[in-house]
């Protein structure tokens, strides 16, 4: 997952700055250049993010069968 997220966002990073250098009128060097820096500034925060987002997930899915194995390891007959 981090890697796929990772991927798409500097993939986006990297289309958008083409475009808007494109179209502000810069040099192809000069774009194709802030495009890579942005692409790879965006890939280390999206590998970050995905993995972040990965583990926040795991331990959301393992939480309610944690909770489960407690409750019931916990749980002793009351005296009425």
């Amino acid at each position: 997952m981090p890697n796929r997220v990772a991927a798409a966002m500097s993939l986006i990073a990297f289309s958008l700055c083409l475009v808007m250098g494109t179209l502000a009128g810069n040099a192809f060097s000069t774009v194709v250049l802030r495009a890579m820096g942005a692409m790879l500034a965006t890939l280390v925060v999206g590998l970050v993010l995905g993995a972040m987002g990965q583990k926040m997930i795991q331990e959301n899915v393992n939480s309610p069968e944690k909770n489960l194995e407690n409750s019931e390891s916990n749980s002793t007959p009351r005296d009425r």
